[in-house]
């Protein structure tokens, strides 16, 4: 089977255009960083009946994920390289629903690619406990679950400790992705995550949005104000509209081909 490993912004998938066979496995398989390609999952390419083009997340525990900001970046840079469309602006259909993207071209290659992401929910923060301890956290969707925690010093943030068990959270019955949050400013922040069946990754495009509309929500950032999220593997560009509406915008790369062998 041949397959693409490629990032944006460090949060890597193994990119295969077709219907998945046994993806769960394969996923487990092939995301361990050790006996396999290493990645934080597989995104698998297909033709679309109410799109341009479907995918399906699975993530490196073989989960499948309704939605992956970095990833659907990827899928863009994925189809236009490699010449499935030679649309610059086109729409791509997931778990959570039809997102639309425009392709920012250079060389003959894309660079960058702007989602509209959809609307972001915000609820009302939620007081958990948690090892008896209470925990303070926005829940956000982003067409997947979020919670959101602000932190004076995200250098400091328990990110490997608490992460995990909120995660976990009976709150979160389906399991949630925790985002650790730094103000910088107004129109910065700091952001590390403990994706949902991934754990630490380099960067999260739907948490990245998630955290912009919780920092909102509480009056850190502004609606109509584009916001630079500064994550381990790189900085993503969001704006929240008015009505809630999300465009994500940032890099998408790709690292290598490869084959699987037996």
């Amino acid at each position: 089977m041949h397959f693409t490993k490629m990032q944006g912004l460090g949060n890597d998938y193994l990119y295969v255009y077709g219907e998945p066979v046994e993806p769960e496995a394969l996923s487990v398989r092939l995301s361990d960083r050790h006996f396999g390609a290493g990645s934080d999952g597989m995104i698998w390419i297909s033709p679309s009946d109410v799109a341009d083009f479907k995918m399906r997340i699975f993530n490196a525990d073989g989960s499948e994920a309704k939605m992956c900001g970095n990833g659907i970046r990827c899928v863009g840079k994925y189809v236009y390289d490699k010449g499935y469309t030679d649309k610059t602006r086109l729409t791509v259909e997931t778990l959570s629903g039809v997102r639309t993207l425009e392709l920012f071209v250079s060389g003959g290659k894309v660079k960058s690619v702007s989602v509209d992401m959809g609307d972001a929910v915000a609820g009302a923060e939620q007081t958990l406990t948690v090892d008896g301890e209470a925990v303070s956290c926005t829940p956000v969707s982003v067409g997947n679950p979020h919670a959101v925690l602000f932190v004076s010093d995200i250098e400091q943030a328990p990110l490997t400790t608490l992460g995990p068990k909120l995660e976990r959270h009976e709150a979160f019955p389906g399991g949630v992705n925790v985002e650790f949050v730094q103000v910088l400013s107004e129109r910065e922040l700091r952001m590390r995550v403990w994706e949902r069946g991934s754990g630490v990754t380099m960067a999260c495009g739907t948490g990245a949005c998630a955290s912009v509309t919780a920092a909102v929500r509480k009056g850190y950032c502004r609606y109509g104000e584009p916001v630079l999220v500064r994550l381990d593997g790189g900085t993503l560009r969001i704006q929240i509209d008015e009505d809630g509406r999300v465009t994500m915008t940032g890099p998408a790369e790709t690292v290598y081909e490869g084959e699987t062998v037996e």
